[in-house]
């Protein structure tokens, strides 16, 4: 029989209140042995961990497991708090649930010679039982965290990449390609599918895998997993180019109206809408007479300056209902010349 610890004192009348983090509540399986006690209510005191007999105070039950999620409100509160670590997440390589084995038990106490022994087996077929798919799950998760830092990605679009590159995997998508162009494609469908602007260009920029790649591995994922993602607008990019170049506001938003306008006419249907955004913010700043260069407004888009240029000319052949119901600062004429 469970040995069953009483308090100092018995109550004459059931304990109400066992402090204010106390829980008050009937557990099945858990009843009061105590001779003369006619089984109150179960008190459940999340501070000791323990359960206790609502009538006669006695201590049913020590160190219970706490299973409710901890809060945590601040980084530095989730770090004290190690007894649940990190939830579960697709961009881990175990998904938050590793095989740890220590050379001590559940009471911190060092396990015996012939435990060592066994456990020192089972850490080599562990680490043996991992195969080469596994390896390289490895390093192209460990490759999203290094996109995730250098590109600002949130955490839900991460986790949106690598289950892409998990369901790729699953298909055999990822034999006879580079793992890391895989991944790079991943992210970049996971970053179309959540409207974030960031392109083929940035993320071959940053890991150094050549952008005719990347672009091939995603039509590929595309095709074999049936991705629904809705095209590029232009608008998208307008912010991103203008902060490099330092663009003033009202230059960017008459961009962005232009943008709109050429949209309803159905003249940016099938242009690249990197060099749309970098053409329109450069025919604004030559009409407002702000100046910067082709060149430099080309290289914060991430494309040439002969595109810009090609897009620019067009977009002047449009000038006349582009420019209607904008706010004019500089003599259309005068900007032509």
């Amino acid at each position: 029989m469970t040995k069953i610890h009483k308090l100092t004192g018995i109550f004459s009348k059931p304990l109400r209140d066992a402090g204010p983090t106390s829980k008050m509540y009937s557990r099945e399986g858990i009843r009061c042995q105590v001779a003369g006690c006619k089984g109150g209510p179960l008190i459940t005191d999340d501070s000791t961990g323990e359960i206790i007999c609502g009538f006669c105070g006695s201590i049913l039950v020590e160190r219970l497991i706490a299973t409710d999620l901890e809060r945590t409100r601040d980084p530095d509160e989730f770090l004290t708090k190690t007894r649940t670590g990190p939830g579960q997440s697709l961009s881990m390589y175990d998904m938050g649930i590793a095989t740890i084995m220590s050379n001590k038990d559940a009471m911190g106490k060092s396990l015996s010679s012939a435990t060592k022994n066994t456990f020192e087996r089972l850490k080599r077929l562990d680490s043996r039982s991992k195969t080469s798919t596994n390896r390289t799950l490895r390093s192209s998760l460990l490759l999203l965290d290094l996109l995730k830092t250098k590109l600002a990605i949130p955490d839900s679009t991460v986790e949106n990449a690598a289950y892409i590159y998990r369901k790729a995997m699953q298909k055999k998508i990822t034999i006879g390609r580079s793992a890391k162009s895989l991944m790079c494609a991943s992210i970049y469908a996971a970053c179309r599918q959540a409207s974030i602007p960031r392109s083929i260009h940035d993320i071959s920029q940053v890991t150094g895998i050549g952008r005719k790649e990347i672009s091939r591995d995603y039509r590929k994922l595309t095709e074999e997993l049936r991705l629904d993602l809705d095209h590029c607008n232009a608008t998208e990019f307008v912010a991103k180019i203008a902060t490099e170049v330092n663009i003033s506001e009202h230059i960017r938003r008459e961009s962005l109206m232009m943008l709109q306008k050429l949209s309803d006419k159905g003249l940016t249907d099938g242009k690249n809408p990197m060099v749309m955004a970098a053409s329109t913010l450069y025919l604004c700043c030559v009409r407002n007479g702000e100046y910067k260069t082709q060149t430099e407004i080309a290289r914060a888009a991430g494309v040439t300056a002969v595109s810009v240029r090609a897009r620019y000319q067009a977009l002047k052949k449009n000038l006349g209902f582009v420019m209607d119901n904008l706010p004019h600062r500089i003599d259309n004429k005068t900007m032509l010349n």
